[in-house]
């Protein structure tokens, strides 16, 4: 069973969570919102589709500070987490879906087992902490290749589904 959780402040990441659910055939009621779940919520899924927008200089989503914060605290053994955030690496190239590398670190103790990381193939910046090792460790939702985002999210969403 698969649950989405995301943080978003102006929509944008609400709006690649759905698309999400429906590439994955997730329901309505298996996206939440880490403003008002409890981390614990987690334990019902088998797989967690965890993501935020990377504010500021490169500062995860607020409502993820808390959230990220109690699911440290939960075990994860055994689930398979699989991130994604949005950002814009014309504006903040250095800083690029920072969010999905600080919540991939605050989750390294937890005992999941990460899904999702692919080659940076198409991408103008790479030098943020969304890549480690030559890969992205989640889907990075582009604001400045907003194009490139349906195909992205599709090609991202075929590849969990076989991981």
């Amino acid at each position: 069973m698969t649950g989405i959780f995301f943080g978003s402040t102006m929509g944008t990441t609400e709006a690649v969570a759905a698309d999400i659910a429906k590439q994955l055939g997730v329901a309505d009621a298996d996206v939440h919102n880490v403003a008002d779940t409890p981390a614990g919520e987690v334990q019902k899924y088998d797989l967690l589709v965890l993501g935020s927008s990377t504010w500021g200089a490169g500062e995860l989503q607020d409502d993820w500070y808390g959230f990220l914060d109690q699911l440290k605290a939960q075990d994860l053994s055994g689930k398979k987490v699989a991130l994604f955030g949005c950002g814009d690496s014309g504006s903040y190239p250095d800083t690029f879906c920072d969010a999905v590398g600080l919540i991939y670190d605050g989750l390294q103790q937890s005992g999941c087992t990460f899904v999702g990381a692919y080659a940076p193939e198409g991408y103008d910046e790479t030098g943020s902490l969304v890549c480690r090792g030559g890969k992205f460790v989640g889907l990075a939702v582009d604001e400045s290749a907003s194009d490139k985002a349906d195909r992205r999210v599709a090609a991202w969403c075929e590849q969990i589904k076989n991981e």
